[in-house]
């Protein structure tokens, strides 16, 4: 009871900021709830230096309120349906994650690029943006800052391929009488689901076809969001082997360290929610949980930017802007290069 009374102030603030951040997201769903959110941390904690009793509150929200989240954000899939209707993608989804991370790599090295930066712009913008930020984050023990500078990062590659993206497919060709090319571009190179959705939008408005590319790209999407899973394990065993070799915390390989918690609660959500569906339960059942999760995910968005030093940020801006315009830059190209060898379009 005393530690939560410690921790109370803290998470009150993250509610209050969450609160109109994430009514405005749904107006400007371009911008999204966590954008705002962190956005309004980041002004609210230069004038407010000192937070006394709630940094606590504060720093617990931006760590286990994103873990649980992450947790919940796995009543949203339904494997059997995701895996049947987004196989045709999966190719591409593959080779862009890849180069994603390939090239993350690379820069990380050549430009020198903080490490867990570049892990989380690379894999941010290979998997879904935030929600694959909220879930690497905890795995590699990123910091705020580091959380922020990505999420900032992927939050203006995101806009510009909403943008931009619709007006791409008509430039190169795409067929304007289905929806599906355009909506597997999407859902493979774009990295936010707002985004996804906003450009999807777009295009099924600019030639009358309903929501037929809607759908394929967020389904599309969808299945890019599982590969969270596999990523996730596999850095978390990569940190516990360097622990062990370094002689740290850990003396040897770790399981529980190699396998998060809250990454095998979000598969078991995943599970349930597919075994449900499955046995006739309606998908609109988990649909609270998923509106929860992205609530929760505003909420430590809003304590990230509370943590964030945006002076920091601004210094060090420059090299993650340039490895994630590199990043942007590559999926683009493999999406469309896959799509072309597979001829979809």
């Amino acid at each position: 009871m005393e530690s939560i009374k410690k921790k109370l102030p803290g998470i009150l603030i993250c509610f209050i900021i969450a609160v109109p951040s994430w009514l405005l997201g749904k107006t400007f769903p371009i911008i999204g709830g966590p954008v705002i959110a962190i956005l309004a941390g980041m002004l609210i904690t230069m004038v407010w230096k000192n937070k006394g009793n709630a940094e606590t509150g504060i720093k617990w929200t931006s760590k286990i309120i994103l873990q649980t989240a992450v947790v919940l954000l796995g009543f949203g899939m339904n494997l059997g349906v995701i895996l049947q209707t987004g196989k045709q993608s999966l190719p591409i989804i593959v080779c862009t994650i890849s180069t994603s991370l390939i090239i993350a790599w690379i820069l990380r090295k050549v430009i020198h690029v903080p490490s867990n930066t570049s892990i989380l712009v690379g894999v941010g913008s290979s998997i879904c943006g935030g929600s694959a930020i909220a879930a690497t984050a905890p795995v590699i023990d990123a910091d705020d800052n580091e959380v922020a500078q990505a999420i900032s990062v992927i939050f203006f590659f995101n806009v510009l391929a909403a943008i931009f993206f619709p007006i791409l497919g008509k430039v190169i060709g795409f067929d304007t009488t289905s929806g599906g090319a355009f909506g597997i571009f999407a859902g493979t190179a774009i990295n936010d689901t707002s985004s996804v959705t906003a450009a999807a939008s777009t295009w099924d408005s600019m030639w009358n076809l309903g929501s037929e590319t809607l759908n394929k790209a967020v389904t599309v999407k969808l299945t890019r969001t599982l590969a969270i899973i596999p990523i996730t394990l596999g850095l978390s065993a990569i940190r516990a082997k360097q622990a062990a070799k370094d002689n740290q915390k850990t003396n040897g390989f770790s399981l529980k360290r190699a396998f998060p918690m809250f990454i095998l609660y979000f598969v078991i959500a995943a599970i349930i929610t597919t075994i449900c569906i499955h046995m006739g339960v309606s998908a609109d059942v988990f649909a609270p949980l998923k509106e929860l999760s992205k609530f929760l995910i505003i909420m430590a968005m809003a304590a990230i930017g509370l943590n964030s030093n945006v002076v920091e940020l601004i210094k060090t801006g420059g090299k993650p802007i340039i490895l994630g315009a590199s990043c942007w830059a590559g999926i683009t190209v493999v999406s469309l290069i896959m799509q072309h060898v597979m001829g979809i379009w």
